[in-house]
């Protein structure tokens, strides 16, 4: 058994699908390990460590995936660059499916199994897997230090014999898992923090932390079944706005998380509310990678406007290459010992595993997950040279790209949790106050074949999503639809 590390070769992905922890117990399933030349260097690992862990580090990526029967990747990697792979080869990765039906159905020709990590059930036994909860949860930490270094004030009260310095305010919107790790970093910088989500529930883990959980009286509660968010009424969403916009011009730092994969991130916060704030504010969108939450966001770049700085900066937990890698290849490691039979040390895939359905994308030839098996028959079986999807670092929440967040938990049960088809009853309940394993991204229900049914991330879109379409009048009243909340 052969696995294969490649390089990164997305636009600003600093990140590295294994460390020389993972490769150790990689090799003590009885894989031999082959790591791309510099595959480690942007997280702090250099090809020696890779050496001294046991992996042999080849010059090119041809080398190092030749024969290979598994190839660990942060991204999606380009079907060229797995050329030489075993025969079936297994393929783990954020493998971005939405949007890019042409690139899997060349990863299908070329007879490849691809899992997409962001595609991860959310159930007890797979969060030790979960990366959209580990990035998403650095996503959120990252924006609070991100806003600290603009914000040119300090953040905690101060009382000094020249005076008091008011502590700053800052404002998170979502409680999801970036949304809790930013409540719980900008806490502990000594910042007066609160928080909104449509989900009344999300109070008791916001206020557990410390922060103060602000909601329309006129929402009450947008959870649907499951702890998840149901989409607003038109009604509902005019309040939740107004609430916003009378909050948030008495804000310093805002931090919004709403991230919906596979769907232009909803609009939060309008060009006239940035206006009402103060100069010197600072707003984070964790959800830039979709468009943003704020109207004037423009994803990969900070921009000022009224005096306002809006940072849109794209795959945030990258910033932290070394922490957000440690983390993502524990995820790697965690499933694909699912995989391997440890007495005949040789992969033995169950692909009637729950979590092996879940993330499947292709196998034998063909797209065989049912959220795109239908858009990959219709598109060209052959994967442009440069994926537009692959050109921009993925998101944070939590974070994840599609992830979210699109950036963030493995360690206990979740409430905010990103949606992947799964058994009634999988979904763990909430951890208030464990901030490095609470919430995760969500992500709409299911509702086209060509739609994810679970979370994402999470980083988390709490805050905001599509109204929902009026419906003409019935005898029986409409079921109740999970929303991207």
């Amino acid at each position: 058994m052969k696995i294969a590390i490649l390089r990164e070769r997305a636009g600003g992905e600093t990140r590295v699908a294994a460390t020389p922890e993972t490769i150790a117990k990689l090799i003590g399933l009885g894989a031999s390990v082959s790591v791309e030349s510099g595959a480690g260097e942007a997280s702090r690992i250099l090809d020696q460590h890779y050496k001294d862990a046991g992996a042999s580090v080849e010059t090119t990526a041809a080398a190092a995936v030749k024969g290979a029967d598994v190839i660990l990747a942060v991204r999606r990697p380009d079907v060229a660059a797995l050329a030489g792979a075993a025969k079936g080869a297994l393929v783990l990765a954020i493998a971005d499916p939405y949007g890019n039906e042409a690139a899997l159905a060349a990863l299908a020709k070329a007879g490849l199994s691809v899992f997409a990590m962001e595609l991860m059930p959310r159930i007890t036994r797979a969060q030790v897997m979960d990366v959209l909860s580990s990035q998403a949860n650095l996503a959120g930490y990252q924006a609070v230090i991100e806003a600290s270094m603009v914000y040119d004030r300090a953040l905690p009260m101060m009382m000094t014999a020249a005076g008091t310095v008011r502590a700053a305010k800052v404002f998170v919107m979502g409680a999801g898992v970036a949304g809790l790790q930013a409540i719980a970093t900008a806490k502990r910088l000594g910042a007066a923090v609160s928080a909104t989500d449509v989900r009344a529930a999300a109070g008791e883990q916001v206020e557990s932390l410390g922060a103060k959980f602000i909601m329309t009286d006129a929402l009450k509660d947008a959870s649907g079944t499951g702890g998840y968010a149901r989409e607003l009424t038109k009604e509902e969403q005019a309040a939740q706005a107004e609430l916003v916009a009378g909050h948030i011009a008495k804000q310093d730092i805002v931090v919004t998380t709403a991230l919906i994969p596979g769907r232009p991130a909803p609009k939060l916060i309008t060009k006239a509310m940035v206006e009402s704030m103060a100069p010197g504010s600072v707003i984070v969108d964790l959800a830039a990678e979709r468009g943003g939450n704020v109207e004037l966001t423009v994803p990969g770049q900070t921009i000022v406007h009224n005096n306002v700085t809006i940072i849109g900066t794209l795959n945030l937990q990258g910033k932290i290459a070394a922490t957000a890698s440690q983390l993502y290849a524990k995820n790697l490691l965690a499933f694909l010992d699912t995989m391997v039979d440890k007495e005949a040390k040789s992969l033995k895939v169950n692909w009637d595993d729950e979590l092996v359905k879940a993330t499947l994308l292709t196998r034998d030839g063909a797209v065989v997950h049912p959220n795109f098996a239908t858009a990959a028959e219709a598109a060209p079986a052959v994967a442009a040279p440069a994926d537009k999807a692959e050109a921009k670092a993925p998101a944070k929440t939590g974070t994840a790209r599609k992830t979210a967040a699109k950036s963030t938990t493995a360690a206990a049960p979740r409430t905010a949790t990103a949606k992947v088809p799964a058994k009634k009853g999988t979904t763990g309940k909430a951890a208030a106050a464990k901030v490095a394993t609470a919430g995760a991204v969500e992500v709409p229900a299911k509702k086209a074949p060509a739609r994810r049914t679970t979370k994402a991330a999470a980083d988390t879109t709490e805050a905001a999503a599509k109204p929902a379409a009026k419906k003409p009048a019935a005898k029986k009243p409409a079921a109740k639809k999970d929303g991207g909340q």
